[in-house]
């Protein structure tokens, strides 16, 4: 990428401090600028290296002052990490060598539906049926089954996999390897113990503006839908069972999982390895701490767990705080034993 300040500003709305010529080549951390580099300054804790970086633009705050001269050129913005944000997102597309038209090597059946501006890569199988909306990007290997819709503008990376009759909403973006859309865990037990398989008839609908991180799954329901709602942002590593809801603007970090048939609400927030068994509904705003395990039903909005079985945050760290002190009250309560002990024979 070459752009130069004055190029970035207009993109990102930004005023500008200094040289508007300067070429941009590449984003960096403001500790470690180089020359040809995009940085920016949020944290005040960083303001030190703004008057030392080698960066050649930084973007700050519109309230900026500076205390000591600075070599670089400012871009004064009104919220520093959105604008960042979508300078990224601007940088991530030109280095990324998206696909563009549709593949000669890709498999698209005669019975699909393509939209506009589709962009479809190398090794791309899209089933009969499908309906691929305008604007769509598929990398590599993607594979898109039958009577699948996938919303416009969304992004669907090297290696991903839509089953069949499952259906992807507007501006999603799909990370490497996800599967949406395998069989729910569902098995029937017979008077002899032996499993036999449940079909899962149903399917996933995920609505607009999702990201979902890469090697995640996605179950299909048994019936019905497994249903992640607007706005909701799954990382990497993520298993979500049959008949499962995600609610609006929900984020679930790597690792974690959820069980079948549970309804998750909006805004809630899910840490790292965090398991939640199936069939309870946890309340809008709920934030659970890494590694929890959640086993009942949360029904009370904007509380914050922590262990396993989760208990209420502030608890727990209390809760912990003696629990680490258990060995020296354990030698505490065995000395007082003794000296009552020692005081009875006396008597």
């Amino acid at each position: 990428m070459q752009i130069t300040a004055q190029q970035i500003a207009t993109i990102l709305e930004a005023v500008i401090e200094g040289n508007a010529e300067v070429m941009v080549t590449h984003p960096d951390k403001i500790e470690d600028g180089r020359n040809g580099g995009i940085t920016f300054l949020a944290n005040p804790k960083y303001e030190e290296y703004v008057y030392t970086t080698q960066a050649s633009v930084v973007v700050v705050y519109n309230t900026f002052i500076p205390k000591k001269p600075i070599q670089a050129t400012l871009l004064k913005v009104d919220n520093v990490y959105e604008a960042f944000a979508n300078l990224l997102s601007f940088y991530d597309q030109a280095i990324q060598q998206r696909p563009e038209g549709i593949s000669s090597h890709a498999f698209i059946h005669p019975d699909a539906t393509i939209g506009e501006q589709v962009a479809i890569g190398r090794f791309v199988s899209v089933e009969k049926d499908a309906i691929i909306e305008d604007g769509v990007v598929i990398f590599d290997h993607v594979y898109v089954g039958a009577n699948v819709r996938i919303g416009k503008n969304s992004t669907l990376y090297p290696g991903v996999r839509i089953m069949h009759q499952c259906k992807l909403g507007e501006n999603c973006m799909i990370h490497s390897n996800v599967v949406i859309g395998s069989d729910g865990f569902g098995h029937a037990r017979s008077n002899e113990g032996i499993y036999s398989k449940i079909p899962q008839v149903g399917n996933v609908i995920i609505e607009k503006d999702v990201e979902i991180g890469a090697n995640s799954t996605i179950d299909r329901a048994t019936m019905g839908s497994t249903i992640i709602r607007q706005g909701a942002k799954l990382d990497n590593l993520i298993q979500i069972a049959h008949n499962v809801e995600i609610g609006e603007h929900t984020v679930i970090a790597a690792q974690a999982g959820i069980a079948g048939s549970t309804k998750i609400g909006a805004h809630c927030s899910i840490g790292g390895q965090v398991g939640i068994t199936g069939h309870v509904t946890i309340a809008d705003g709920t934030k659970m701490q890494a590694q929890s395990g959640i086993s009942k039903a949360i029904k009370t909005p904007n509380q914050t767990f922590f262990g396993s079985p989760a208990i209420g945050f502030k608890d727990y760290i209390r809760s912990y705080g003696v629990f680490k002190k258990l060995p020296d009250i354990y030698r505490q309560l065995h000395r007082l034993e003794k000296e009552v002990e020692r005081l009875k024979e006396k008597k």
